[in-house]
């Protein structure tokens, strides 16, 4: 039987989509296509939907080699999404991009890591603690929409939204990311928040 479920993929394309975050890294993709030329939006998002579904499918068994379970690294991608949130909120750099990348920017580093990179990839293991696969994938490919989206249209989306408006988005996230952080840390560890009189 298929685990079916709005709400699960509701909140996995929530958690996706918060640590994507492909409207806020449009500044970045604008710079991008400055300095490299025009991005193809087929190419990179068909390179990170592929590397993405790869660790979605492929990740546990590489984690098995190294004995590894998922609550285990689900506990891990807790502190790295705590990181991407207080980059968000604080505008910090933690993470720090390749720039001189020179093999066609959309691949490096737009597809991998800007798209698909530590956080997403972790994101959609630790994800896999709480929900089905099949969830997670529609999410994901959900997501993938969106980005091709966005970067077919990413002039017309920073003139739409404006430089404040990605910057709100930015922070919105950020508040949200930590929120899933802190939920992905109690769930996976036993931690009980709520206080019993």
């Amino acid at each position: 039987m298929l685990d079916f479920n709005i709400v699960d993929i509701f909140s996995a394309f929530m958690v996706l989509f918060a640590v994507i975050d492909i409207t806020g890294s449009i500044p970045i993709i604008i710079d991008l296509r400055n300095k490299h030329g025009q991005i193809e939006a087929n190419k990179a998002t068909l390179v990170a939907t592929i590397t993405l579904f790869a660790f979605l499918l492929g990740g546990e068994s590489i984690l098995n080699i190294f004995g590894v379970d998922i609550p285990s690294f689900a506990i891990a991608g807790s502190f790295i999404l705590l990181f991407l949130a207080l980059e968000m909120i604080l505008g910090i750099e933690l993470f720090k991009s390749d720039e001189d990348a020179k093999s066609g920017a959309s691949i490096v580093p737009l597809a991998f890591p800007l798209i698909a990179g530590a956080g997403s990839i972790t994101s959609l293991l630790s994800l896999k603690a709480e929900y089905s696969t099949l969830n997670i994938s529609i999410a994901l490919i959900l997501n993938m929409i969106i980005v091709f989206v966005v970067l077919k249209n990413t002039v017309r989306v920073e003139k739409l939204i404006g430089q404040t408006g990605i910057m709100i988005l930015r922070k919105v996230f950020g508040i949200i990311l930590l929120a899933i952080a802190i939920k992905l840390f109690v769930a996976n560890t036993g931690i009980s928040l709520t206080h019993h009189a």
